[in-house]
């Protein structure tokens, strides 16, 4: 199927953030200077630091194309894990270290993170996490602000999909995503408001612009918002993956969405309005059950499990996989649903260490060993 001339690029970019620990001990270690400094002069601007010291964030290029964004994600993750292993380091992709303490993390000593420190107070310290932000691109305003307030429909199936946060220092949470409970303390944090157009999005940002709360829109943090930098709109709810496919398969079904959302606007339709009431509790659905315990579907007033709910969207999003070129990433989302996320692959790791004998600690770090080994899958 062929692209419409008149239809945004839809192009993709995948910003990722890394932890990195010892190969050893599992534990988190403060990136090296020299390892940064080796990582931005092989990836140039596509790698820096973030608010933890133990942090590493990178970013691919815009692309058009899945296929495309993964050879550039794989190059960058590749590019990460040989520079870090010179230092007897590795990166994960989890979205909480399985056992380290928030306590002991220092922030990186740049004035950026020195200021938000100081505005975010004891809230900051916790920011223990690492999320996937998937950008979509969208060359109109309106079209940004029309389709952020259908896509929030779908924000909980994406967490759903992506959990990989269930250990907080060293506890099972009991939750398959406990990083949206640590970044839901923050400001301007999760579902965003119901804005009907671009003007009424402006207008809100400048008031807190103009009485020097924030200084631009980069400091809005929703579930999904309009990229303050980039003519895209920017999903941020998901948490990182430790598999690079399921990364991918992740930023397809978000490209496909988007398309969706876009084909029916074209044809003077658009997806059901829902109260952020109603989607707040598939989010928290999906933030304490991952895959395991289904969504509510609104139209039939029913809990619905994941496998069905994943296997209707892959129907739905049929036409838009075609014309992305994107058919095999979204048809790995079934896979997910059904055998579920690395939240499900942690606890089994876990699990597998306590039978061969494993004390506590032992059991975490053979978590922590386990997704070093998915970060390595396929590079």
């Amino acid at each position: 199927m062929q692209k419409d001339s008149q239809e945004p690029p839809f192009s993709i970019g995948i910003e990722e953030e890394y932890l990195l620990v010892d190969k050893d001990s599992g534990a988190l270690v403060d990136a090296p200077e020299d390892l940064m400094t080796e990582c931005a002069d092989m990836l140039k601007g596509q790698v820096s630091p973030e608010f933890l010291a133990c942090q590493i964030e990178i970013g691919t290029k815009p692309h058009n194309t899945v296929a495309s964004a993964r050879e550039d994600l794989k190059r960058l993750r590749a590019t990460v894990a040989s520079c870090s292993a010179k230092y007897g380091l590795s990166p994960i992709a989890a979205s909480c270290h399985p056992f380290s303490d928030w306590k002991n993390q220092p922030h990186t000593d740049k004035e950026r993170y020195n200021a938000l420190s100081r505005a975010l107070g004891g809230v900051a310290r916790r920011m223990l996490i690492c999320g996937m932000h998937v950008h979509v691109g969208l060359n109109d305003d309106n079209l940004r602000t029309d389709l952020m307030r259908q896509m929030s429909y779908f924000l909980p199936h994406l967490l759903a999909l992506s959990t990989s946060s269930p250990f907080w220092q060293g506890q099972d949470t009991k939750l398959a995503s406990y990083r949206i409970s640590i970044f839901d303390n923050l400001p301007r944090t999760g579902l965003p408001p119901q804005v009907t157009n671009w003007e009424d999005y402006q207008r809100s940002v400048q008031i807190l612009v103009d009485v020097g709360v924030i200084e631009d829109s980069s400091k809005i943090w929703w579930d999904i918002r309009p990229s303050h930098s980039f003519p895209t709109l920017e999903a941020r709810i998901m948490d990182v993956q430790p598999r690079m496919e399921d990364a991918l398969t992740l930023a397809a079904i978000t490209q496909c969405l988007m398309r969706m959302l876009w084909r029916l606007r074209r044809n003077n339709q658009r997806w059901r309005i829902y109260d952020p009431f109603l989607i707040g509790e598939n989010r928290w659905r999906a933030q304490r059950y991952g895959v395991d315990e289904g969504l509510i579907d609104f139209g039939r007033g029913e809990i619905v499990s994941m496998p069905d709910l994943i296997d209707e969207l892959v129907t739905l999003l049929e036409e838009d996989a075609g014309v992305l070129q994107c058919g095999a990433e979204l048809e790995a989302a079934k896979r997910i649903a059904r055998t579920g996320t690395s939240a499900t692959r942690q606890r089994a790791a876990a699990a597998a260490a306590e039978q061969q004998g494993a004390d506590h600690d032992g059991q975490m770090r053979a978590v922590v060993h386990h997704l070093i080994e998915e970060f390595h899958e396929g590079l």
